[in-house]
């Protein structure tokens, strides 16, 4: 994988973006350990409305091949049987992995997309890693997906350089980090993490099911 080829505006280059975002929002790679409760600020979520009985948090990525795995392998029944349904409050947190600048530029194309349109872009970021991971453009992806749902160019670039936007990606790989969240993807189901250990990618649908179905069964 080579590095992002070039610059998004004449005044900083996707690069200089990622930097911006500082050590805190660097969580090395696709693995992850920690606590979580509670609602944050930038909370994205589906299903359920918040104060439902089972709350499911996934700290991921749209650079983190390990997220993508389980999404091919697990979200469609995973959103079948719990979000569709209403019976857990999905909750979608965002944290950079490297290449940093890229999975930046792709937070901020799914947040200005709006709340209706920002899990399409996520998802589609991740079913399209091996697009840039082979060496191709990343920014003709994120530019294609941002187009996708209605953004143009002009406004993909305002997004992407947004200094608010990324203040708050920063804020949010903070808070992570001091909830103990060392890597993606990272699965909690109120407040208790789920592993599945030897995994190869993260969480298994199993073990998720059976910690969200406790949840359920409780009184």
């Amino acid at each position: 994988m080579r590095a992002f080829p070039i610059a998004l505006t004449r005044r900083a280059s996707i690069a200089a973006l990622g930097a911006a975002l500082g050590a805190a929002a660097l969580l090395a790679g696709c693995s992850g350990s920690g606590g979580a409760s509670g609602a944050a600020e930038g909370d994205m979520a589906l299903g359920a409305p918040e104060g439902t009985k089972v709350t499911v948090v996934e700290y991921a990525s749209v650079t983190c091949h390990v997220c993508a795995a389980w999404q091919n392998e697990n979200w469609a029944e995973f959103k079948t049987r719990y979000v569709d349904t209403n019976k857990v409050r999905y909750v979608f947190r965002e944290i950079p992995t490297p290449p940093v600048p890229v999975a930046v530029a792709g937070f901020q194309i799914a947040r200005c997309a709006g709340e209706d349109k920002y899990f399409d872009v996520v998802h589609a970021l991740m079913s399209t890693q091996g697009e840039w991971q082979n060496g191709g453009d990343p920014r003709d992806t994120l530019f294609r997906i941002g187009n996708g749902v209605g953004l143009s160019n002009d406004r993909i670039q305002a997004c992407i350089t947004d200094p608010e936007g990324i203040a708050a990606i920063e804020a949010r790989a903070e808070a992570a980090r001091k909830a103990g969240v060392a890597g993606t993807p990272t699965f909690f189901v109120n407040g208790v993490k789920v592993e599945t250990p030897g995994s190869q990618s993260g969480t298994s649908l199993a073990d998720l099911s059976a910690a969200i179905e406790a949840e359920l069964a409780k009184s």
